[in-house]
C-alpha cells in the first residue's frame, strides 16, 4: 500500500493492537540501493512485529537490501510481485515478474542467502491469460523449493494492461477456492489469504482454509477493527483501548515527531477512519481536514477534534 503505511500510519495501528503483524509501504530496490537509506528503513520499535515489503527484480540488489534490513531489526522480508501499476511495471517488479517464476525464485533465493530472518512473498493467483491453476502452482513450487515458507496470496488474477491499479482491486474475481487448494496441495507452506476481506468474521472464516488473513484497505478505513483481534483469536481478554485511549496515547509520539519536523498532516491523515461508523465521526474527520493541514497545527488539533466526539466510556 504505497503512500498508505508508513511508518506514522503504522505506529498509529499499533497502539490498536500488538497482535498484528505490520507490513511498511512497498519499497523498491533501486530506491534502497541509491536513495536515503536511513530514513527509508526508519520505524519505531513499538512497530514490532514488522516486515518490509520489497519490490524489485535483481537478485543480488534484493539481497543487499533484505541485509539491510535484517539489519535494521526487521522481523521479515516480504518480496511483492502482486501489484499491478504501470509504474511498477515499468520497473519489471511486481505482477509481472509471475511471467518470470525461475527470477522470482532466484531472488528469493539470493535473499534467502544473506538473512535469517523469513523471506515471505506476496503474489496474485495468475496475470492476464496465464491465470491456470497449473501455472500457479508450478509457480509456488518454485518459490518453496527457494526457501519462501510463507506465502500471502491476493486470491484474484491481475491484468498488466488495460485495468487501472484500482480496477485491479475490484473487477477481477475473487477465487478464494485457488488459495485454498494452493493450502491443501502445499500443506507444509504457510498460506495467507488477501482480498475482500473487510471484517473479523469474515477473517474467521478464512482461517477454516488457510493459516492467516492479511487486511489492507479494510484495516486503514477502519483501523479500529483490529482492536478485537488479540481477544477473538488469540485469547487475550485484557480490554481493547477506546478510541479516546488510542488518540491520546498517540500525542507523545505527535508531538515527539512535530518537533523533529513532521507537519500534523502527514500523521493526522492516517486517523480520519478511526472513528467509522461512531457518532460524532463526520465531525472528527472535517474537524482534521480543515485545520491539520496548516504549517503550525500542533497537538492542540488533535484534542480539539478528539471533543467533537463523544466519549462513551467519559
Amino acid at each position: 500500500m504505497m503512500e498508505w503505511t508508513d511508518r506514522h500510519c503504522r505506529y498509529f495501528l499499533r497502539q490498536i493492537s500488538g497482535h498484528v503483524r505490520l507490513y511498511t509501504e512497498m519499497l523498491t530496490s533501486a530506491a534502497l540501493m541509491h536513495g536515503d537509506r536511513d530514513r527509508l528503513l526508519r520505524y519505531h520499535p513499538a512497530e514490532h512485529p514488522l516486515a518490509l515489503q520489497l519490490g524489485g527484480s535483481e537478485p543480488d540488489e534484493l539481497a543487499c537490501c533484505a541485509h539491510w534490513a535484517a539489519q535494521a531489526g526487521f522481523d521479515e522480508i516480504n518480496l511483492n510481485v502482486g501489484c499491478p501499476s504501470d509504474r511498477v511495471q515499468a520497473g519489471r517488479f511486481g505482477a509481472c515478474l509471475m511471467l518470470e517464476p525461475q527470477r522470482v525464485a532466484d531472488c528469493v533465493a539470493a535473499m534467502r542467502a544473506r538473512v535469517s530472518v523469513p523471506v515471505t512473498v506476496k503474489t496474485r493467483i495468475g496475470v492476464d491469460h496465464q491465470d491456470s491453476y497449473e501455472a500457479l502452482a508450478g509457480f509456488v513450487e518454485l518459490l518453496a523449493e527457494a526457501g519462501v515458507e510463507r506465502l500471502i496470496v491476493h486470491a484474484r488474477k491481475a491484468w498488466l494492461r488495460g485495468l487501472s491499479p484500482r480496477q485491479n482491486r475490484e473487477v477481477p474475481p475473487l477465487r478464494y477456492d485457488r488459495v485454498y487448494e494452493l493450502k491443501r496441495d502445499f500443506p507444509r507452506l504457510s498460506v495467507h489469504i488477501n482480498g475482500g476481506i473487510t471484517t473479523l468474521a469474515e477473517a474467521a472464516e478464512q482461517l477454516r482454509n488457510v493459516d492467516g488473513v492479511m487486511i489492507g484497505r479494510a484495516a486503514y478505513h477502519n483501523p479500529y477493527l483490529l482492536a478485537e483481534v488479540g481477544r477473538r483469536f488469540l485469547g487475550d481478554d485484557a480490554p481493547a483501548p477506546s478510541r479516546h485511549q488510542i488518540v491520546e496515547r498517540l500525542l507523545p509520539y505527535v508531538e515527539a515527531e512535530l518537533a523533529e519536523g513532521a507537519r500534523l498532516q502527514q500523521i493526522s491523515r492516517h486517523l480520519l477512519g478511526l472513528f467509522q461508523g461512531r457518532p460524532g465521526a463526520r465531525a472528527w474527520r472535517r474537524y482534521l481536514s480543515e485545520h491539520a493541514h496548516h504549517s503550525n497545527a500542533g497537538v492542540e488539533v488533535l484534542k480539539r477534534a478528539l471533543a467533537c466526539v463523544p466519549d462513551p466510556g467519559a
